[in-house]
């Protein structure tokens, strides 16, 4: 499974701003994606899941209402739509399938959001 993350880069607070994951290969385990976030000098947060099966999703409060996560099966992507942005959303965020054979990982997308 190879993921690659796309979208981030410099936002205002306030702004808006949409991450991609494109998605290639199999993992038969799979039971659902997430975005995971690190700031520099903390620990890495999971930010949202979408269950495979039955697309119910979840997030950190820390996000719950600001961001939204998607996922189109056609074309095998995944999204985050994250508005209303706080300085304290920079990090690097990181798309992740999830399976009963452990994570796969991508390698990250840097989001600053500063004025």
């Amino acid at each position: 499974v190879q993921l690659v993350e796309s979208g981030g880069g410099l936002v205002q607070p306030g702004g808006s701003v949409t991450l991609s994951c494109a998605a290639s290969g199999v993992a038969f385990r799979a039971y659902a994606m997430s975005w995971y976030r690190q700031a520099a000098g903390k620990e890495r947060e999971l930010v949202a899941t979408f269950t495979l099966n039955s697309g119910s999703t979840d997030y950190a409060s820390s996000v719950k209402g600001r961001f939204t996560i998607s996922r189109d099966n056609a074309k095998n992507m995944l999204y985050l739509q994250m508005n209303s942005l706080k300085p304290e959303d920079t990090a690097v965020y990181y798309c992740t399938v999830d399976s009963y054979d452990g994570i796969y990982w991508g390698q990250g997308t840097q989001v600053t959001v500063s004025s």
